[in-house]
């Protein structure tokens, strides 16, 4: 074998070593819907936030070997209502299991940064018995600092739209 060849096909191998080390820590690092995912987990714990003078309760729980974050919101006397938000590719799903009885697929189509909003935009609802039904259409958490966050739900109710803001502030 002439060394030429040895040296094309050593230099072929080294080549083939670098771009699968370069692979390997692409995936290491992760996607831009990863990293938000990890912003959003460390909401983790109990917020509160006053709506039209009732106390709400949020509990933020990292689950399913982390790859899910639930959301349960309580009302003060009102049942409570189950939000999940999983990681899909290069987008986010948020599914909100809603006291109403219906089940809003909502997704991010790019992922942002939580300082600058995070925001969820109807996909498909599950749950609904008619389209008049009142469901929720749209969700942008911003973490205002990392004791204060602010929800901005959107909904549809008998063909209007309409706005449901919420200001939480981290329990300790």
């Amino acid at each position: 074998m002439s060394s030429i060849r040895v040296y094309f096909l050593i230099g072929t191998a080294i080549l083939t070593a670098v771009v699968s080390m370069a692979s390997q820590h692409q995936l290491q690092v992760g996607t831009r819907s990863e990293a938000v995912f990890k912003q959003l987990a460390s909401l983790e714990g109990e917020w509160a936030a006053i709506q039209d003078g009732t106390p709400v309760k949020e509990t933020y729980t990292l689950t399913a070997d982390g790859t899910a974050l639930l959301v349960e919101t309580k009302p003060a006397n009102e049942p409570a209502m189950i939000t999940m938000v999983t990681v899909d590719g290069d987008r986010l799903i948020a599914t909100h299991y809603c006291s109403a009885g219906n089940q809003p697929h909502m997704v991010t189509s790019a992922p942002a940064d939580l300082q600058k909003g995070l925001s969820f935009s109807l996909e498909r609802v599950t749950g609904l018995k008619t389209p008049d039904d009142w469901h929720n259409t749209g969700l942008t958490i911003t973490l205002d600092d990392q004791d204060h966050m602010t929800q901005r739900w959107t909904y549809l109710y008998k063909g209007q739209a309409g706005a449901t803001v919420f200001h939480y502030t981290r329990k300790r």
